[in-house]
């Protein structure tokens, strides 16, 4: 029997027991869709989650003093974050730069005094795509120019400390001399991020004030943020950078300036994986199953064709054909069963803000408020891992079938009746 000959007869073969197949092929379908779906969650939901912290803190990317990651200090400074940022801004993958001053404060009224951390920005070179502040103004209004005396706190900071649109309060910080600087500015608006960690510290400032008060040059900072059209590609742009950044001055990706984040993304996504090979596991087992007693019904055909010429060698080809065949029409179901939920749920994302509001909690992880709205959105290269894990366990499940029946001795099978 000719080579060419054997997917014909595998494929023949398949429909000879058509419920068995079509269960068999429903399971591949019911496992990618699983598989597909999950994963989608978990791409997009990681994925805003990782532009969200961009958009809260220093960016996919952070230029600052490499020695600021360690021991962050307003005297570890980035001295011409404009030559910097137009570095930066030649790179691959690149979308935006922005320079800021960032560092820890006191706040102070009459009454009431705490601690915060600042943000020093300019707010000509900001919007909703590097800072997420700006849409999270729930009263008053954002900064309006880069100098001033305007400040934003979050909720929670100026509920603490009893303030009213308008009020002033006195900012104290070390200079970047050691020395205690101060200053009086008004509140001119309040965000609120929906991450009590965050709503209870994060205080916005006027970038050029803060130089002015800090003792700063007109163009320093204490980092460059960079934003990425794609945060995967973030450890990438990292290590360009390395070869051309002057001396003194380092690149760090975003899991490196928030380490709690990162390790619970590699936690879920461990996760995930885990559930994937279950999945997987279980897909294998059923097409196995499938395809072993397919062969131990056969054990009198395979004995027949082995007498009438096929080589043990073709055997083995053939049900190797038959566990592709189930593969490849399992894997063409299984998509087109998982297009409909899939693009249904793209369009209608998953709303649980009544479950939020119910519990009355918000979902807070390293500061980082987590969106009630989960969307969905696979990457093209899980979606390819997802199909090539399908078709190698069904490939894989049909190894042993195919080899125990390419042992078949037609002299002891043929008598099977």
């Amino acid at each position: 029997m000719s080579g060419p000959a054997l997917p014909r007869l595998a494929w023949r073969n398949l429909w000879r027991n058509r419920r068995r197949t079509l269960l068999t092929m429903c399971a591949i379908t019911f496992g990618l869709m699983l598989a597909v779906l999950f994963t989608a969650l978990q791409d997009r939901s990681f994925g805003d989650m990782i532009d969200l912290a961009a958009r809260m803190a220093s960016g996919h990317v952070v230029v600052q003093q490499q020695d600021y990651l360690d021991s962050p200090s307003l005297r570890r400074t980035v001295p011409d974050a404009v030559a910097v940022s137009k570095l930066v801004a030649a790179q691959a993958g690149v979308s935006r730069t922005t320079a800021r001053i960032t560092g820890p404060m006191m706040l102070a009224t009459a009454g009431q005094s705490y601690g915060a951390y600042f943000l020093a920005v300019d707010p000509a070179q900001e919007d909703a795509q590097t800072l997420a502040f700006v849409d999270a103004i729930d009263a008053g209004q954002m900064l309006s120019e880069a100098s001033g005396n305007q400040i934003v706190l979050g909720a929670r900071l100026a509920h603490n400390l009893k303030l009213n649109l308008g009020d002033k309060v006195v900012c104290t910080l070390m200079d970047k001399q050691g020395e205690i600087a101060s200053g009086l500015v008004r509140l001119s608006g309040t965000v609120s991020t929906g991450a009590d960690s965050t709503d209870r510290v994060i205080a916005l400032l006027p970038i050029d004030s803060v130089r002015q008060t800090l003792g700063y040059g007109p163009a320093e900072a204490t980092q460059v943020a960079v934003y990425l059209d794609d945060a995967r590609d973030s450890r990438g742009v990292r290590d360009r950078l390395a070869h051309s950044l002057t001396a003194g001055l380092a690149a760090a990706t975003w899991d490196q300036v928030n380490p709690e984040l990162s390790g619970f993304i590699a936690m879920k996504v461990g996760g995930g994986r885990f559930m994937e090979g279950v999945i997987m596991v279980l897909v294998a087992a059923s097409i196995f199953n499938t395809l072993f007693v397919s062969v131990l019904e056969r054990r009198r055909e395979f004995g027949i064709m082995m007498a009438i010429g096929y080589t043990s060698g073709q055997v083995f080809r053939l049900v190797l054909w038959e566990s592709f065949w189930l593969a490849l029409v399992g894997v063409i179901m299984g998509l087109c069963v998982t297009a409909a939920p899939y693009f249904y749920l793209v369009a209608h994302p998953i709303d649980l803000t009544a479950v939020y509001a119910q519990q009355g909690q918000n979902m807070d992880l390293a500061g980082i408020g987590m969106s009630p709205i989960l969307h969905i959105g696979i990457y093209p290269e899980s979606f390819v891992i997802i199909v090539i894990g399908v078709v190698l366990a069904t490939m894989l499940s049909g190894i042993y079938p195919a080899w125990k029946a390419g042992r078949t001795v037609p002299v002891e099978t043929i008598r099977l009746v």
